[in-house]
């Protein structure tokens, strides 16, 4: 199997926003890049994209859709920041399961809330918190090294 690892990388986009977890969602991905990883959806790290999504950018549901299933059905694994309760997230980690991919969740512990007992405990998942982003990158470098084997 040539070429890079492929990875798709998920976090709530139309769930909320948090400028301080799309920080983390740029580091992880970054982190990733620099590990040669081929990460399919860059764009969700991106800063400029808004609690609108992508059909603001004048994609349908429909493309986006579709577009993301193929992604996650050419994908290696999945690796989903969780902080953030996501519909869309639940769903492509739901279809990511379905499909036998590896799926590496990543939660903030946050005071007040808790993580969805689906994903925290479902055993398909590994699921990790972090408080720190040194942290979350240690948890993705377990988990694409668990991979490459």
């Amino acid at each position: 199997m040539g070429g890079s690892m492929k990875i798709y990388f998920s976090a709530s986009i139309t769930g909320g926003r948090d400028p301080v977890l799309v920080q983390a969602y740029q580091r992880f991905v970054s982190h990733l890049q620099k590990k040669g990883v081929d990460v399919l959806t860059e764009h969700v790290s991106l800063g400029t994209l808004t609690a609108q999504g992508e059909v603001a950018t004048g994609k349908t549901p429909i493309e986006i859709w579709k577009r993301d299933l193929d992604m996650i059905v050419a994908s290696e694994g999945v690796i989903a920041e969780v902080t953030v309760p996501s519909l869309g997230v639940g769903y492509e980690l739901g279809i990511a399961e379905k499909l036998g991919k590896p799926v590496l969740c990543l939660y903030q512990h946050q005071d007040g809330k808790i993580l969805s007992s689906m994903i925290l405990g479902n055993p398909n998942f590994d699921t990790r918190d972090y408080s720190t982003l040194e942290e979350g990158c240690t948890h993705i470098d377990a988990f694409l090294s668990r991979l490459k084997k």
